[in-house]
């Protein structure tokens, strides 16, 4: 089993910035990429973006694209999203997850974390 630790989320203005984290407690193949992904209330998840751990490769869902920035620290076994120019919009639970298939969808990603929410007050 994979567990996933997240951390950063709160209340901010509209137009501030936040960095979620997300840790894995073990990296293997079943962890090869991690995304994040957010949810309103009685909606479906949402992609947002997601990397991977060897070469970084990223992919943004259209929500995400030239405002958030996902990445890895490797060394400290961590994944970020960080997001800049936040709107009101963007109020959301977000969920780290984990997985071994280079996808959008929630279904290629066996493991979450609780989800951490996110609200900006415009």
């Amino acid at each position: 089993q994979v567990l996933l630790t997240e951390s950063g989320g709160g209340l901010v203005q509209a137009g501030d910035s936040l960095r979620l984290s997300c840790t894995p407690s073990t990296r293997t193949w079943r962890t090869t990429v991690m995304a994040w992904f957010r949810q309103a209330p009685g909606k479906e998840r949402d992609f947002v973006a997601a990397i991977t751990w060897s070469d970084h490769m990223t992919n943004y869902g259209a929500n995400a694209r030239g405002r958030f920035t996902i990445s890895t620290d490797n060394a400290r076994n961590a994944v970020f999203l960080r997001m800049d120019g936040l709107k009101g919009e963007d109020t959301d639970v977000y969920s780290c997850a984990a997985g071994s298939t280079w996808a959008v969808t929630p279904e290629n990603y066996p493991y979450w974390g609780q989800g951490i929410q996110v609200a900006v007050s415009s």
